[in-house]
């Protein structure tokens, strides 16, 4: 049995919504940031295959997302995102002081605990990036990129959809019909969310020779929404990455297929950096 507990947080005055799965004996925690219009509670298998092999999990719901508070799919900006992954890492080390800290991001949050490494300096033992978002499997409509770019400067709160498809998310049609009734999953994306973050991917593939820690690169080449391609690069560039590929792999690889090869590879691969 998990001892799950819950706690919260608040910045730029919104109230996170976090949680974690403790461990009967913690020797590392790792801190996870979920994707893009879902939240941290679809997470809790993943923290339970990592409890069995004594790691604890903290997780958080981001800006506009699960149980935090605030205006759906939006975000003030990227550094308040970078502020939050910041606070949340600091409950970590109070929930288990003296124990090594690991990032774990999914796509959007992916995207998020890279550039805080990039541009935070932070004692880490190493990171975690599932399907990171660095850069789009798809062009969105150049058209609402134009809008987006106006919005942003004039109306920045203002939400459109986020054109991911959800069935692009697993080849297991279980997984495909628990997101589309998930109530807490939205697709809602303010500019904030999608501009920025397809500025900051490209700006981590690019400044990926200054990551001074180990990571964990993880991707399927079916991700019909990130493109593993720059995951790839970004490994290219990295001295200290490891990058695996996951063969017609969807975006989800916690939710699909090969699931559970992909569960016992972030395991040895945490394992292995102790």
């Amino acid at each position: 049995m998990m001892a799950h507990k819950e706690f919260n947080f608040s910045i730029y005055k919104t109230t996170f919504y976090g949680q974690y799965w403790e461990a009967k004996n913690t020797k590392a925690v790792v801190v996870l940031a979920h994707g893009m219009g879902e939240h941290s509670g679809r997470y809790k298998h993943v923290a339970k295959k990592l409890n069995e092999h004594d790691f604890s999990v903290v997780a958080f719901d981001h800006f506009g997302h699960g149980k935090t508070t605030g205006k759906r799919g939006h975000n003030p900006s990227f550094e308040a995102v970078l502020e939050s992954i910041g606070v949340t890492i600091e409950k970590a080390r109070a929930f288990f002081p003296n124990t090594p800290v690991f990032l774990y991001g999914h796509s959007m949050g992916g995207n998020t605990v890279i550039n805080y490494a990039l541009k935070k300096t932070t004692h880490i033992q190493g990171i975690i990036a599932t399907s990171p978002f660095l850069k789009l499997a798809f062009e969105p409509p150049k058209i609402k990129l134009a809008i987006g770019k106006v919005l942003q400067k004039i109306a920045p709160s203002i939400t459109m959809g986020n054109e991911i498809n959800p069935n692009d998310i697993s080849r297991e049609k279980i997984e495909v019909d628990a997101y589309i009734n998930d109530p807490l999953i939205h697709s809602k994306i303010s500019p904030n969310f999608s501009l920025t973050f397809i500025d900051s991917g490209k700006w981590a593939i690019d400044n990926a020779p200054k990551l001074n820690i180990p990571i964990l690169l993880l991707h399927g080449t079916g991700d019909k929404i990130i493109d593993y391609r720059g995951t790839k690069e970004f490994a290219d560039n990295a001295d200290r990455a490891t990058l695996k590929l996951y063969e017609n792999g969807y975006h989800e690889l916690q939710n699909d297929l090969c699931k559970n090869e992909m569960l016992v590879d972030v395991v040895n691969w945490i394992s292995s950096q102790l």
